[in-house]
């Protein structure tokens, strides 16, 4: 697998960096298939510039046809990289990564970006230390923070939220079959108690945004208004 992470890409007003995420993707999706692309939620504090709620996205990929993963990591990374700095929007202070290897370090490093206050310096520090590529593409790049995050988050397998997955449309919107949804390789569990949802309609909302929780892709619901339905529909919760 090989990781990206990607953060600070817009401003208010503009496209926002989960659907730069998926323009990536796509563009490179003849030598590289995107397994999944997922929202990560930082720190949301008055001393940290933000567009919106301070999200930044990971993009894990799988690679084809490559002799061997170093390669596969430098085609990558020029590809990524060009496409951010034609795709640049002034006011953003983006930054891109790419790695094939995570350590700890940068999961301890992700996880405290949820919580405390970072500086620049430290991720690019830490970057340095593992030898990945970690790079500010315009701006103050501040966005260099965030990517080092999404990465160290994904290779952590545990938090996000789900905005690309696999090889599946983002078409589902209302009310939806539980069965439907499963068949995306999505778990369907009842947020409570974590019971695996097995039938009924679910509410998706607006768009299907799962999360992802221990390795896997997860809709977490909730009993919806169920006086007349007998506590067979759900509504989908949109955790972070």
């Amino acid at each position: 697998m090989i990781y990206v992470g990607i953060d600070d890409t817009d401003t208010l007003g503009t496209r926002g960096t989960n659907q730069l995420a998926k323009a990536m993707a796509a563009a490179v999706a003849g030598e590289f298939f995107c397994q999944r692309i997922v929202r990560h939620q930082l720190l949301e504090d008055p001393r940290v510039p933000f567009t919106s709620q301070n999200g930044s996205a990971s993009l894990v990929f799988e690679p084809h046809n490559f002799s061997d993963i170093a390669s596969a990591v430098s085609v990558l990374t020029a590809t990524l990289k060009r496409l951010m700095l034609d795709d640049f929007i002034s006011g953003s202070d983006p930054g891109l990564c790419v790695t094939a290897t995570v350590d700890t370090e940068i999961i301890d490093f992700a996880i405290r970006c949820q919580t405390q206050l970072v500086k620049q310096q430290t991720a690019r520090d830490i970057a340095a230390k593992h030898g990945l590529f970690l790079k500010g593409l315009g701006g103050t790049e501040d966005g260099v923070i965030g990517a080092l995050a999404a990465v160290g988050h994904a290779a952590a397998n545990d938090s996000g939220r789900v905005v690309q997955w696999r090889h599946w449309p983002d078409d589902m919107s209302g009310l939806q079959t539980v069965e439907a949804v499963r068949q995306r390789d999505i778990d369907v569990r009842e947020a409570d108690s974590s019971t695996c949802v097995q039938t009924g309609l679910v509410d998706v909302g607006k768009h299907l945004r799962p999360n992802w929780r221990a390795g896997r892709c997860v809709l977490f619901v909730t009993p919806a208004n169920t006086t007349a339905n007998k506590c067979n529909n759900w509504k989908a919760l949109k955790l972070r």
